[in-house]
């Protein structure tokens, strides 16, 4: 390989400096002489080493560049701070030899600038969904539950902590009602079409998932509305969808329901319907429905992977909505099935789902990335009740540090492959992220 001249500087009347290299290796045998017939003449720099080593500013002496660094050539280099002490390990430590590492991964860990730097994941306010109960009151209830959680009043609370959401850039909710007790009494009117066992009311255009909608995009039309499409709020038997007399949920039947349901709610502005049931086929007839009436915009999130969870008992007090009789093991699926959830996952990818989602968030994180490697489609995770109360619980008992252990847990969620978490730590969260303390 042919070596090559970088550089040759030329020191008046001394001989030149060569630098040769080889490829992009600095050859073995660079041969110069160092210039000896030029002389400097000491100049006094007068930098206080005290500002230098962090006292202050360091005063500009009005050099030029030249001046700088020739002075630096001629040995007058300025003072700075000097090598820090190495610090000294405490009494007892043993003397060890260094292991033989050439990799040590602790070393990109060592400040909080780095492992900024290398943080693979992240998590903002635009990544959360805020799940919001709405009931007919004026007043908000506390859920007990639920501490923190509400039933909103539709036209005053709701509206309120919409705006609260908003403020700290959380901008996607997610509504779930609470139908009066009396609509349990089969009758119907044009204003009123009261639930039974079919769960009519969830089709009614006036209801209050409807009315609700409607508000809110009158008052935030850039509001991003995600609503709930099932039965269990609105029947009778509280299953999510129609039951047969001898028990079993009626599959075909319900899915008719459903259809009308998310059109309903697209009527009134929802931007994403997201079919919570898990009755087989209805993402496709769903999508259907509503391209049929003109709603190709509306988006539909399933619930791919909705498990027969224990961990949803304080969502069913907020609304009321537990089983008359029985569990939902027959449509939900079974918390130790892992392959099942590629099944489901590929039935929504053909039927039409824009968004699929795996249902309770943290107990599933397995499911989260397998939903995250098997599907270019967002993946959303539901941090459920049973999760929020849990860390609720821990912090009011001090056990846990509950702001610290709720972010870990969002954080873990997105990494497990998340694009969007339904958390009702939304609010707080968001808070947190934008360095509030509430």
């Amino acid at each position: 390989m042919t070596a090559m001249t970088l550089n040759s500087v030329n020191f008046g009347a001394a001989k030149a400096v060569n630098f040769e290299y080889v490829g992009l290796k600095v050859h073995q045998n660079i041969t110069g002489a160092r210039p000896h017939s030029v002389k400097f003449v000491p100049r006094a720099l007068t930098v206080n080493a005290g500002e230098a080593q962090g006292g202050g500013p360091v005063k500009k002496l009005g050099k030029s560049d030249e001046e700088c660094e020739a002075a630096v050539v001629a040995g007058i280099v300025p003072e700075a701070p000097p090598v820090p002490p190495k610090p000294a390990a405490p009494a007892g430590t043993p003397l060890a030899t260094p292991l033989p590492l050439s990799r040590r991964p602790r070393r990109n860990r060592r400040s909080p600038v780095l492992r900024a730097a290398f943080q693979e994941t992240s998590i903002s306010p635009a990544n959360l969904v805020y799940p919001l109960f709405i009931h007919e009151g004026e007043e908000d209830t506390p859920i007990g539950a639920m501490p923190g959680c509400y039933r909103l009043g539709w036209r005053h609370g709701l509206v309120e902590e919409v705006a609260k959401a908003r403020d700290v850039g959380v901008n996607s909710i997610v509504l779930f009602p609470k139908v009066p007790d009396a609509l349990t009494v089969l009758s119907y009117s044009k204003l009123c079409c009261h639930f039974t066992s079919t769960g009519d009311e969830a089709y009614n255009d006036n209801g209050l998932v409807p009315r609700t909608i409607r508000l809110l995009k009158d008052k935030y039309p850039d509001l991003i509305i995600y609503t709930d499409v099932a039965l269990d709020p609105y029947s009778s038997d509280g299953h999510d969808g129609i039951v047969r007399e001898d028990g079993v949920i009626l599959n075909d039947e319900t899915v008719h329901q459903l259809c009308k349901q998310a059109v309903s709610q697209a009527r009134a502005g929802a931007d994403v319907v997201s079919p919570s049931d898990m009755m087989d086929g209805r993402v496709g007839a769903i999508r259907a429905a509503l391209d049929a009436e003109g709603f190709q915009h509306v988006s539909i999130m399933s619930y791919t992977a909705k498990y027969a969870s224990s961990f949803y008992g304080p969502f069913r007090e907020a609304l009321d909505s537990n089983p008359r009789f029985g569990d939902k093991k027959t449509y939900q699926m079974n918390p130790a099935n892992y392959r099942e959830a590629l099944i489901e996952t590929h039935e929504d990818e053909a039927e039409g789902a824009d968004i699929l989602l795996v249902k309770p968030g943290l107990p599933y994180l397995d499911i989260i990335r397998l939903l995250r490697d098997n599907s270019s489609l967002p993946v959303a995770a539901y941090q459920v009740s049973g999760e929020y109360s849990m860390i609720k619980a821990g912090g009011a008992l001090k056990m846990i540090d509950e702001e610290r252990v709720m972010m870990e847990s969002l954080m873990c969620l997105r990494r497990a492959g998340a694009d969007i978490i339904l958390t009702y730590f939304a609010l707080q969260a968001a808070r947190c992220m934008c360095g509030e303390k509430r």
